[in-house]
């Protein structure tokens, strides 16, 4: 778990760098979209910025920021495989991972994608582009990281829910082991002490070697009469 956890933090670092650049994103794609003739269509998927990147990009700088976007979404579609190896779920994790799966998926339509409070993405763009080019496209990474963040909340609540059930009775057995032993030992002691007591009383009983020296009658000259 912290493995992938590092992973995500380190693609919302990529990401914190590519959202500094957003203008420069909107404007890579606009230039894009000129050579390819396709101003009228919005910008639908992952599989259309890889198309105009490839075939339609003219200058290093809008290729560049392009190439970070999808390096970005393709990171995050082996995040989703790692997340997927890691345990087989709940209901509502395996929902949460189906949808990021759908969202970095090549062809998912984009379009309808809007980013909402606390995101300000779309927020940077006007009205119209909003609503009609490119408001999907900016809207998918920090979708599919909110996402990806409730996953893990949900996944460490789990984990702490199975150790709290494994790590339970080990702690009765450690404790009905600890209290069984001592009495145990302790009523051996009291066992030995008495044992002992019983002893020294009877060997109290018993004359000692001086004692059976004079218990014998004290002597008497002959002829003595009491």
């Amino acid at each position: 778990m912290n493995e992938v956890k590092e992973a995500l933090r380190n693609v919302e670092q990529k990401y914190k760098l590519f959202q500094q650049q957003q203008f420069t994103f909107i404007s890579a794609l606009e230039h894009s979209r000129e050579n390819a003739h396709s101003k009228i269509r919005p910008i639908s998927s992952i599989e259309q910025v890889q198309s105009y990147m490839e075939h339609h990009c003219n200058n290093s700088t809008d290729q560049r920021i392009l190439l970070m976007f999808l390096d970005i979404c393709t990171e995050l579609s082996k995040l989703c495989q790692r997340f997927e190896a890691l345990h087989s779920g709940t209901p509502v994790t395996n929902n949460l991972l189906e949808k990021c799966k759908a969202l970095v998926s090549q062809s998912n339509d984009l379009s309808s994608l809007r980013a909402k409070y606390p995101h300000d993405v779309v927020n940077h763009l006007s009205c119209d582009e909003a609503r009609n080019h490119y408001g999907g496209v900016v809207s998918l990474i920090p979708i599919v990281l909110d996402f990806m963040k409730e996953w893990i909340a949900h996944s460490e609540k789990l984990s702490r829910k199975v150790l709290q059930h494994v790590s339970e009775p080990q702690l009765g057995q450690e404790a009905t082991g600890a209290t069984s032993h001592p009495s145990q030992t302790t009523g051996t002691q009291l066992c030995l002490r008495k044992h002992k007591c019983r002893q020294l009383t009877k060997d109290s009983l018993k004359p000692s070697g001086k004692d059976k020296g004079c218990s014998k009658p004290p002597w008497r000259p002959s002829g003595w009469k009491l």
